[in-house]
């Protein structure tokens, strides 16, 4: 039996201000978060306005390559 392709599948979401300024010599690392999206329904990359600890506020986080 052949597999069919999952329409729903797991992305990584990263805070995109995060890479652009560096991470502060105060933090420790860059802000990542795991969901789903429905690859049918949103086949462009995702990007959340999520929460980031290291940069105290809510930012831009857009999907990364796994």
């Amino acid at each position: 039996m052949a597999k069919r392709k999952d329409a729903r599948v797991t992305v990584i979401l990263e805070c995109t201000s995060c890479i652009q300024n560096g991470v502060k010599k105060v933090s420790t690392g860059i802000s990542r978060y795991i969901t789903q999206k429905n690859r049918h329904n949103t086949p462009n990359r995702l990007e959340l306005r999520k929460f980031c600890p290291y940069c105290y506020k809510h930012m831009i986080h857009g999907e990364i390559k796994k």
